[in-house]
């Protein structure tokens, strides 16, 4: 771990591309250094005094490698020198805002400690961004069409309960834990393709769910801040958001035609607004009012923190997942897979650095072993579905 005497930029450390690369690029991508560098905003509050930050170097994937392993994997062969620049880029903001968002967050609930309404404004956030693109015609416009949304909602429903229990997780257990957990999604995944559509892959795929379990195991066993809440929370997650995708396909089903895939993203962000703002009330007040945190003892300065690190983590949350689909309408799912097998990487990385988290050889070994079955579990189903009739 090496701190940084001096800011650096957002992103650093160019890379010579390749224009065809395979996926087994990812691993080698370790050797070729990322750097972020970021300031969080110091708080102030009743009990807690932060310093101010000293910015970090975060040694991480290259975005160039990943994006070129992902580009080989998609459909179509070799991509052109411009596309390829492109990818590259979409990748850079992809992993550096879902970074941010988990920094954000991490620093927010140490003295914002309230889960539900963080989702909330996260989802208002989301809403407003949305109806401007719909607005200047960015994306398209949803219909009014009553049997969309009502095909739609249970997506949005399940959207809330995962974005809820993933910042319930953050909020009580370090970053890197929970995305480690997180990446057990893949067990989750095969259990609920299996129970609701039938679908049980080859012993080859179900063989890389051992690494993938042993190891969240293996670093559960070891990890310093564990609790049970913070555990199952993240455990939750994962079930929650594998069912979405895999009930997204029946759902989608009853639709007519194919929806445009941002629209139904920001679609559902509005939905899940609407529908967690009364729960978010009802169960926590409204914390973030003004008069409410002068209540709590903050003070003028430590209130405009909390504004600021709530309107931050908002854009990252927004960002990372639109960054999401659009990186997905360029790459195939598998090859999609393996830019988010890496930013899980990055995540746990940087979080790991900025927060000076205390990890052991046997934390270690359990989070490497659980991303790396994640690699294999993607390298397995892209092999597989090739040999498929």
């Amino acid at each position: 771990m090496q701190i940084a005497k001096q800011q650096r930029p957002l992103l650093s450390g160019a890379a010579r591309v390749v224009p065809r690369v395979g996926a087994a690029a990812v691993g080698r991508s370790l050797a070729r250094p990322l750097h972020l560098c970021a300031a969080v905003p110091k708080f102030s509050g009743p009990g807690l005094h932060r310093s101010d930050v000293t910015p970090v170097a975060v040694p991480l994937p290259s975005t160039v490698t990943c994006a070129s392993a992902a580009a080989g994997e998609a459909p179509g062969g070799e991509r052109n020198f411009k596309e390829m620049l492109l990818l590259t880029a979409l990748f850079a903001v992809w992993y550096g805002s879902n970074i941010m968002f988990n920094v954000f967050n991490k620093e927010l609930f140490t003295v914002f400690k309230y889960p539900i309404t963080t989702t909330c404004v996260q989802f208002l956030i989301g809403s407003i961004i949305s109806l401007v693109f719909w607005t200047v015609g960015a994306v398209k416009k949803p219909e009014n069409d009553p049997e969309f949304f009502k095909a739609i909602y249970p997506l949005a429903i399940i959207n809330v309960l995962g974005n809820v229990l993933t910042n319930v997780s953050l909020g009580l257990v370090a970053v890197s834990f929970t995305h480690t957990v997180k990446a057990a999604e893949p067990f989750f995944s095969v259990i609920f393709s299996w129970i609701f559509l039938g679908d049980l892959p080859p012993y080859q795929v179900l063989l890389t769910l051992l690494p993938i379990v042993g190891g969240v195991v293996i670093a559960s066993a070891s990890e310093a801040s564990f609790n049970w809440g913070g555990f199952l929370s993240a455990i939750a997650s994962n079930v929650t958001f594998q069912s979405r995708n895999v009930l997204s396909k029946k759902f989608m089903n009853s639709l007519k035609g194919k929806p445009d895939s941002m629209m139904l993203f920001q679609v559902i962000s509005v939905m899940s607004f609407i529908t967690l703002l009364p729960i978010a009330i009802f169960m926590e007040g409204m914390p973030a009012l003004p008069s409410s945190l002068a209540a709590a003892g903050f003070t003028a300065a430590a209130t405009e923190k909390v504004y600021k690190s709530l309107l931050f983590a908002g854009f990252c949350f927004h960002g990372y997942q639109q960054l999401s689909y659009i990186v997905l309408s360029r790459l195939s799912p598998v090859s999609h897979s393996v830019g988010n097998s890496c930013k899980r990487v990055a995540v746990i990385v940087a979080s790991l650095i900025w927060f000076r988290n205390p990890i052991s050889v046997q934390n270690a070994v359990g989070t490497s072993m659980a991303l790396v079955g994640v690699f294999l579990y993607s390298q397995a189903k892209r092999i597989t579905d090739q040999k498929k009739p």
